[in-house]
């Protein structure tokens, strides 16, 4: 950044300003804690058996250290390329009509209070109700540091037993939904697309809305031609806010489609995505005859049902990622 010509080339200079920043956030931390720890070693120094009040505030004060340094090494976890970005995240009811539509609401929810509680912003960018209750499908911008590397935790099929609120025999019922989850790209320019390989629709959007957003075609559909990757956006108040915003998740879904591509070629092996039905789950919800939700990757469970549904899935993310690691 001292070179004298480090200015003249804009694009370059604010990759640089980027890497610097995500740098300074990995190293800063580090550096603060071994600091706190450093004045905590010479308090104890200086204190004596005798000085209780000191010692309580020497203890209280390592805890915390010991919990800030415990949040750092986890962080490490994180170190994907793009996991410090935001994430655009999916969800799709399966079989099940509208049991799971109700259930893809059920998820919606869930993801917003995690986002809530752990200080990241959200904006639904495209909807679509279902017929009698729920959501067909809903995808949302989560926005913050590490929310992909926290969220493609989720990605996968989420399995729900529960007696139907539907049902008026009130038999138990099994749902189905996909969660997808792809980072947000920074930089738009290493996603690059040929105007002639996108197929743009406008249509009227559906559902609640504002003033002017149910009147209007301002509603638009993005498809890449050579990859069928379809994005859409039906949130914003106008036709070409909706065109820019569709047209960034298409780039992040080229992107990690193209990314996949390459994994599933350096492994070998031509996996396609599972079905959305029995047996492929990632996670199962149970709700009737007992209380229970399990992650069948890394066996991490947990009876508190309902503090899970309220957002509570930290502990699962966590538990994937060590497993993932080990």
């Amino acid at each position: 950044m001292s070179q004298p010509n480090f200015w003249q080339d804009e694009d370059n200079s604010h990759k640089v300003i980027r890497q610097l920043k995500a740098l300074r956030s990995t190293v800063e931390p580090w550096q603060e804690a071994m600091k706190k720890l450093q004045d905590l070693q010479e308090m104890v120094q200086i204190s004596s058996d005798n000085d209780e009040a000191l010692l309580k505030e020497i203890e209280s004060e390592l805890a915390v250290v010991s919990q800030e340094i415990n949040q750092l090494e986890f962080n490490t976890l994180l170190g994907g390329e793009l996991d410090r970005n935001n994430a655009i995240l999916s969800i799709n009811a399966g079989a099940g009509g509208t049991e799971s539509c109700d259930w893809a609401k059920m998820l919606l929810r869930m993801y917003l209070r995690f986002a809530e509680q752990n200080g990241f912003s959200t904006q639904i960018l495209d909807i679509l109700e279902g017929e009698e209750a729920g959501i067909k499908n809903v995808t949302l911008s989560v926005q913050g540091p590490y929310a992909y590397g926290y969220l493609k935790a989720e990605r996968g099929v989420h399995r729900l037993v529960r007696i139907s609120p539907f049902d008026a025999n009130k038999r138990r019922h099994t749902s189905f939904a996909s969660v997808d989850v792809i980072p947000e790209l920074e930089d738009d320019d290493e996603v690059q697309i040929d105007e002639k390989d996108l197929k743009i629709e406008v249509f009227r959007s559906k559902g609640a809305g504002g003033q002017s957003v149910n009147t209007t075609d301002s509603a638009v559909r993005i498809t890449h031609i050579p990859t069928n990757i379809v994005a859409q956006c039906q949130n914003e108040r106008s036709q070409y806010q909706n065109k820019q915003t569709a047209l960034k998740i298409l780039k992040a879904r080229i992107y990690a489609y193209e990314r996949e591509k390459k994994e599933e070629q350096l492994r070998q092996h031509s996996g396609e995505k599972k079905k959305i039905e029995w047996g492929s789950q990632i996670r199962s919800y149970i709700l009737h005859p007992y209380n229970l939700v399990k992650d069948h990757r890394s066996e991490f469970e947990t009876g508190d049902t309902d503090k899970v549904l309220d957002g509570g899935i930290k502990d699962f993310i966590e538990a994937y990622l060590k497993a993932r690691l080990a």
